[in-house]
């Protein structure tokens, strides 16, 4: 009769711990259920990226010596530099500079690298086209300011800091 009381009691003693295993992962549950959405609504609003977000790249034609070190930087080798050696100057001139973002895996090693910091991260993330031939950006369109996300004011901005949630939820 004892084996029949101890399989009772550890039956027992298993249905309040899957019990408690419950309530443990229900009150997680509820815990989450008062917190604010995580979701934003994209086009309308838009979150402030950070300090260090590494975006599109900016270029400055005037500032680049075309000593293409971006290049042999790149782990893909991406940046194509076009120069012409002016032999009256013994100097490089810089004819054409180009990175395509369909391939850049944004590493950000050009920008880090390039000695006279004509290259630069922005916090522009948009770059979707319908095309990707049109994601071959020249120096042109490299030298382009992105417009700032806290300038436009047909956009609410959101910042991505817990702490200012929990400062404006009190």
């Amino acid at each position: 009769m004892f084996p029949m009381v101890t399989e009772f009691m550890n039956y027992g003693q298993q249905t309040v711990r899957a019990a408690r295993y419950i309530g443990q992962g229900f009150m997680i549950t509820l815990s989450h259920a008062n917190r604010l959405p995580v979701t934003i609504q994209y086009p309308y609003e838009k979150l402030i990226t950070s300090e260090r977000f590494r975006g599109r790249i900016h270029f400055e034609f005037d500032k680049c010596i075309a000593c293409e070190v971006c290049v042999r930087v790149c782990p893909i080798d991406l940046p194509v530099v076009d120069w012409k050696l002016e032999t009256d100057i013994r100097k490089k001139r810089l004819l054409n500079y180009s990175i395509d973002f369909g391939i850049c895996i944004f590493c950000g090693n050009c920008v880090e690298y390039c000695p006279t910091n004509c290259l630069s991260m922005t916090e522009e993330y948009e770059l979707s086209t319908y095309d990707r031939h049109e994601l071959n950006y020249n120096q042109i369109a490299l030298g382009r300011l992105p417009m700032s996300i806290i300038d436009d004011y047909t956009i609410r901005t959101i910042l991505n800091l817990p702490e200012i949630k929990l400062k404006n939820s009190f």
